[in-house]
């Protein structure tokens, strides 16, 4: 691009200056003393708080604060350089950094890995009980999605005509699961977000020749879902319920 005589100012966000940053730079210490102490309800036996929150918060007074680092941009047509302050690229508690993570991966999925095809959002909340378990152990969080991720793979291939008469063992969604940790007013509220491609994708095999070897590379049939209604949804919620109690009373 050609050299402008007036270049446009980079105008630092400066974080010192919101209310979140001025809130936990006061607070944060007497918060972490007071956690350590155990003096919040529900802690139980978890009273200090895990290394990576004090590194999020640690980060996060540091991330674009000139005092604790910036680099030099300069434009060699015009001459014109800037500072630029350090971020903390975290995804925890900085509104800045997490901001552009979400809006670098919503860019990636959309250009670089979802198909342009139909995309529909699943979203699993859970009772308050079962969100403990979910929040301290990793084994059933685990479990919990994958028994999403199945049901939502029944609702589909049910939903998807087409693929009826298909090798269900060749039939698969395409799906990218997100775990939110928090609720609206950060609470901790374990919830699953799944992106799902809206149908299910039919690996197909390539003819095979005489001696056994393949003469045309797999290809990939994509069914579309139909019909995927309220009364869809509910039978799935009722379905995760129900594989859930199985699984669990299976041990």
């Amino acid at each position: 691009m050609p050299a402008t005589s007036k270049p446009k100012l980079y105008n630092p966000r400066h974080p010192e200056r919101t209310l979140l940053y001025q809130t936990v730079a006061e607070h944060y210490e007497t918060w972490l003393d007071l956690a350590s102490a155990g003096q919040f309800d529900g802690q139980g036996d978890h009273r200090s708080p895990k290394p990576y929150v004090r590194q999020a918060f640690a980060k996060y007074l540091e991330c674009g604060i000139f005092a604790h680092g910036f680099a030099r941009a300069r434009c060699d047509d015009c001459g014109h350089d800037f500072l630029v302050a350090f971020s903390c690229k975290g995804r925890g508690v900085c509104p800045s950094c997490t901001t552009r993570r979400m809006a670098e991966t919503a860019a990636h999925l959309t250009d670089h890995v979802f198909p342009r095809l139909p995309v529909r959002q699943w979203v699993l909340s859970v009772p308050k009980r079962l969100r403990y378990f979910m929040q301290r152990d990793s084994v059933v969080l685990g479990m919990v999605l994958r028994i999403f991720l199945r049901v939502i793979e029944q609702t589909l291939q049910a939903n998807s005509p087409c693929a009826a008469h298909a090798n269900k063992a060749a039939l698969h969604i395409g799906a990218v699961a997100f775990i939110h940790r928090f609720g609206s007013s950060l609470n901790e509220h374990v919830h699953f977000h799944v992106c799902v491609v809206d149908g299910m994708f039919e690996a197909v095999a390539g003819e095979a020749s005489e001696q056994g070897t393949r003469t045309t590379a797999i290809s990939v049939m994509f069914h579309p879902a139909i019909g995927i209604d309220p009364e869809a949804v509910t039978q799935a919620q009722v379905r995760t319920a129900e594989q859930y109690s199985t699984t669990v009373a299976a041990g």
